[in-house]
């Protein structure tokens, strides 16, 4: 790495805890599980796999933002 990578990756990693950079890698290891076992198991081109990585997650975050929007709801009544 160059000094002035190194210096924007030494800047982003302060503003950082250690538990937003262990979600993104996490999330970068999700899609590429994913998209090795939806390639697999359908044959899919792993483009097709990887529209389906990235659109799957993204479905399911809104279906826990609404769970928890009426779970809370039920919840304090």
């Amino acid at each position: 790495m160059t000094e002035f990578s190194v210096g924007i990756f030494n800047a982003v990693r302060a503003k950082m805890d250690d538990g937003i950079i262990m979600a993104i890698i996490f999330f970068v290891g999700h899609v590429l599980i994913a998209m090795a076992v939806v390639s697999a198991v359908t044959g899919a081109s792993i483009w097709e796999a990887g529209t389906i990585a990235l659109v799957e997650p993204a479905i399911n975050s809104v279906w826990f933002y609404i769970l928890h929007k009426v779970w809370t709801h039920v919840t304090k009544s």
